[in-house]
């Protein structure tokens, strides 16, 4: 009897433990968690950012406007901070709801609610929804996700119309939520008549300051 209670106890701890590192699935379970980035994490994201304003600077198709490029001095950027990266399941929704999505330039694009994550920031339980867009031409599935948002830096420190993140994944069935990533669409530097970028929906408009990732653009 007291052999079975203790392989009962070590169950439980072993599930428990197990929801606290990777999320139980279940109605309101399954949250994305703050994890420690692997060495280096930092160095690898300067290096990114670094790669990215010279391709901005120097590519022939750099969606900076022309008349800017040649006083063109890379992109503004929060600082790192691993606060904001999150890992964990995402929840793909059993019906998934196709809609229009609208762009900058008025079109509507095809899209479907793919899923949604869960996760808690600043103290705030917060759920951001992944969507697909059924015209994208994206090489794999996961680079076809699409999660744009905004947050309480929007057009104040970051674009207005929001940013996007993308997905990645750790190869055990969950993902990384980077906002260290997180970037500006296209047609924020400078020829929005060129790019038709989708607009965040109101459900992915967080309540919080997201104090990571690429800041807003000031042309000149």
């Amino acid at each position: 009897m007291i052999l079975f209670r203790r392989s009962t106890c070590l169950l439980v701890f072993l599930a428990v433990t197990a929801c606290v590192l990777y999320g139980c699935s279940g109605s309101g379970g399954g949250e994305m968690v703050v994890e420690p980035a692997a060495a280096g994490w930092e160095e690898n994201l300067l290096s990114y950012r670094a790669s990215k304003d010279v391709n901005y600077a120097t590519a022939p198709d750099t969606p900076v406007h022309p008349d800017d490029r040649a006083a063109f001095g890379g992109l503004a950027y929060f600082p790192p901070d691993p606060a904001y990266r999150l890992v964990g399941p995402m929840h793909p929704h059993e019906t998934r709801e196709q809609f229009t999505i609208l762009s900058t330039t008025g079109k509507s694009r095809p899209a479907e609610r793919y899923g949604e994550m869960r996760f808690t920031l600043m103290g705030e339980h917060l759920v951001l929804q992944v969507y697909r867009l059924l015209d994208s031409k994206a090489p794999t599935p996961v680079q076809e996700l699409f999660v744009p948002f905004t947050d309480r830096t929007s057009g104040v420190e970051s674009y207005p119309a929001g940013r996007y993140v993308d997905l990645s994944e750790t190869g055990d069935g969950r993902y990384i939520l980077d906002f260290n990533r997180a970037f500006n669409p296209l047609c924020a530097y400078g020829m929005p008549e060129k790019y038709a970028c989708p607009v965040t929906p109101a459900e992915n408009r967080l309540k919080i300051r997201v104090e990571a990732g690429e800041q807003g653009y000031r042309r000149g």
